[in-house]
């Protein structure tokens, strides 16, 4: 079977539907059991059909401040790769000859597909069409592969008083995280803010059973309640006064809308 560095230069051929049959099998058989390498081909995945369903309106620019808040989105969570770029002069190419990477280059594939979908959702964002809510839904599934991608490579953790102290700074949201979160299967791995459109959101990162789950805090902002299937996620949308809430996760769908009953009915 193929290893990670393998696969590298074959991940985009595959997506594009270029791979002949023995390269695009060997590609499936390790998504299969390669949780990282199959987050990315879905972060990827997420650039390439959000591309492609709005090509005719690339003409159209994002706004200025939306432009500006992506690059430094990418900027920052690029870090070292982004910097010193001589440094690492093929790993962000997928170059087979690398052998070994450092964690930033690891992750990078997943911070440059979260600034894509940015860029480009971003852009029709501000047109109120009926799809809004999927657009909404396709931005937010490629933050919660990014941040759950670079929270595996760094290992990062917090504790709820640090989750709450960060709402309260971040967004003036005097919030209570969820009381007793392993009665949902739920386990607090940290928050983070995330930028979308023209302003900052509050992004919340749980496991459920092991497997990443995130709640998204959107201000100053309303939508409907719905459900949305985008990506292989499932994305549970509903409004509470100004803020606009978002679940997103892998998951059945059922077990979803049950985690978002229990974040709604807990969440304070």
């Amino acid at each position: 079977m193929a290893d990670c560095q393998g696969i590298d230069p074959l991940v985009t051929p595959f997506i594009d539907g270029q791979l002949p049959g023995e390269d695009r099998r060997a590609v499936e058989e390790h998504l299969r059991v390669c949780a990282p390498c199959h987050s990315r081909v879905i972060a990827e995945q997420a650039v390439h059909d959000l591309i492609r369903a709005r090509c005719h309106a690339l003409d159209a620019s994002a706004p200025g401040p939306l432009r500006e808040k992506c690059v430094e989105m990418a900027r920052l969570s690029l870090g070292d790769a982004v910097r010193h770029p001589a440094a690492h002069p093929r790993s962000l190419v997928f170059d087979r000859r690398v052998a070994h990477r450092s964690r930033t280059a690891r992750v990078a594939p997943f911070a440059l597909a979260a600034s894509l979908v940015l860029v480009v959702g971003g852009a029709f964002l501000y047109q109120a069409t009926a799809q809004s809510a999927r657009v909404l839904a396709v931005e937010l599934t490629a933050d919660h592969l990014k941040c759950f991608a670079m929270n595996s490579a760094l290992g990062t953790h917090q504790m709820a008083a640090a989750v709450e102290s960060s709402m309260a700074s971040g967004f003036d949201w005097r919030m209570h995280l969820p009381d007793n979160p392993s009665r949902a299967g739920l386990e607090l791995v940290g928050a983070r803010p995330c930028l979308y459109g023209e302003g900052k959101i509050a992004h919340i990162m749980y496991r459920h059973q092991g497997h990443p789950v995130s709640l998204f805090m959107l201000p100053k902002t309303a939508r409907a309640q719905q459900l949305v299937e985008v990506l292989g996620h499932e994305a549970a949308i509903w409004c509470v006064g100004n803020r606009t809430f978002v679940v997103v996760a892998r998951e059945p769908r059922p077990e979803v809308e049950r985690i978002a009953s229990f974040v709604r009915a807990s969440l304070r």
